[in-house]
């Protein structure tokens, strides 16, 4: 295994219960960047960031209450890293217009030098649909449109499109994101949404799935060429403490199919958490 096939789950950005640590309640931008700066300089592959704009309440003790914007934090982190990509994972598509992404992500995609990878998925917390005033109950085809919408015009000037639920022409997008093909990756929990990857997008990026589960939707499904499966381990890995455990839970991820690896580390802090990378990245040299 090698570091450049893996990226972090950062710390801080995202807080799921049981998922996260202590010291990340009190942490912000400053220890963000610090790791950061760590992967970019280890060699690892892409940060993330998750997208929700409010949480229930009701809600908040499984799905987790903080998340930090990708744009202004991606936006920030670019200005501090070199070369590791960042990947929002993943952006609801129906609290957006195509060319809104388009717009955002696009000069997000020239901050960063071409550094981004635009995670998507369909979405499934109503009461935000709601919020927001977004459709949810054709979330599943309208968010097929949408992504047929931005593979045509991402790197587009003047963008046009005709579809069942989008349709533009006319219009100036400027700037717009300077990868001829920004990567689209498809977040889900489903074999639908690995399909619709497989249809429309350049990776899929599941999420609270067991290994086995994982590895049977991955087997079902013709992956093409170039095709991203990024795996996510059930427990946070321990390279440090558990090396031995932690090539064993690597192995069976790769076993499953997966071409990339979002990592969970164990970590106690700032210092801990730089400390796994390293020692996940000698790993990698073993």
């Amino acid at each position: 295994m090698v570091a450049a096939s893996m990226g972090l789950v950062t710390p801080v950005l995202t807080r799921v219960p049981r998922r996260h640590a202590g010291w990340e309640d009190e942490a912000g931008i400053t220890e963000v960047a610090e790791i950061a700066r760590a992967a970019d300089r280890l060699g690892y592959d892409f940060l993330t960031c998750s997208e929700h704009v409010g949480i229930p309440t009701d809600v908040a003790p499984v799905r987790g209450s903080t998340y930090w914007d990708p744009l202004a934090s991606f936006g920030y982190l670019a200005a501090c890293t070199d070369r590791i990509r960042f990947a929002t994972y993943v952006l609801v598509l129906a609290y957006h217009h195509p060319l809104e992404l388009a717009k955002r992500y696009g000069t997000l995609d020239v901050v960063s030098g071409g550094r981004l990878i635009l995670g998507v998925g369909v979405g499934s917390l109503k009461e935000e649909f709601d919020l927001l005033g977004a459709p949810f109950e054709d979330r599943g085809p309208r968010g097929d449109d949408a992504l047929r919408a931005l593979r045509v015009s991402l790197a587009q000037r003047e963008p046009s499109y005709d579809g069942p639920y989008y349709r533009y022409s006319g219009m100036i997008v400027d700037p717009c994101a300077v990868q001829a093909r920004m990567p689209i990756w498809i977040g889900g929990r489903t074999l639908r949404s690995l399909r619709r990857a497989v249809a429309w997008a350049d990776g899929w990026a599941p999420f609270g799935l067991g290994v086995a589960e994982l590895a049977s939707m991955v087997a079902a499904v013709e992956r093409p060429d170039g095709f991203e499966t990024v795996l996510s381990p059930e427990r946070a890995f321990d390279p440090g403490g558990a090396p031995g455990a932690t090539q064993e839970a690597v192995a069976e991820l790769r076993a499953a199919g997966a071409t990339k690896i979002a990592l969970r580390l164990v970590q106690h802090s700032v210092a801990h958490c730089i400390e796994q990378l390293e020692a996940m990245s000698q790993l990698a040299v073993d």
